[in-house]
């Protein structure tokens, strides 16, 4: 099952805003990480089409210091979401979706951090692709990014696509 990925633009903001009850159960007040999506020119996120159907969504958001929800996140490291439909996991999916990200994340951001559930299985797919644990005592992952020239794929990958 290979997965067609789009860019998120702020147009799509809907799409964020369905996909945030998966990205963020846990966080009260989790709107904060959707309200606006697409508007600052940090903004960065991708979503994955499998048959003509949105699978997941992965996107990021600077913050200000002066957001007291996320004052546990350094204001220079971009927050990432990720959610995917429960009906697509564990079919490679989500690691199409967050390698792709990864590369396009590299060249906006230095870093990138993420509140994930305190869970075992969720916890191992962010260190798989090189998150580290932030503090000991809570559940905030962060990955330093390195440049690398970007290369994004030709099946179905297109910058310039727009879902109709």
């Amino acid at each position: 099952m290979t997965p067609t990925l789009y860019f998120l633009r702020s147009s799509e903001n809907k799409i964020v805003k369905d996909m945030l009850q998966f990205a963020h159960p846990e966080i009260e007040n989790a709107e904060i990480f959707s309200n606006f999506y697409g508007l600052s020119s940090k903004d960065l996120g991708l979503y994955a089409l499998v048959d003509n159907k949105i699978a997941g969504a992965i996107w990021s958001r600077e913050f200000k210091a002066t957001d007291e929800a996320l004052a546990f996140i350094d204001e220079q490291t971009p927050v990432l979401s990720f959610a995917l439909l429960p009906e697509f996991r564990k079919k490679g999916i989500g690691s199409a979706m967050m390698e792709q990200f990864l590369l396009e994340a590299s060249a906006l951001y230095d870093s990138l951090s993420i509140v994930a559930p305190k869970k075992k299985r969720i916890e191992e797919f962010y260190t798989r692709f090189g998150f580290e644990l932030y503090k000991e005592d809570n559940s905030i992952l962060i990955k330093k990014l390195q440049r690398k020239e970007l290369i994004r794929p030709t099946d179905g990958y297109d910058a310039s696509k727009w879902m109709d």
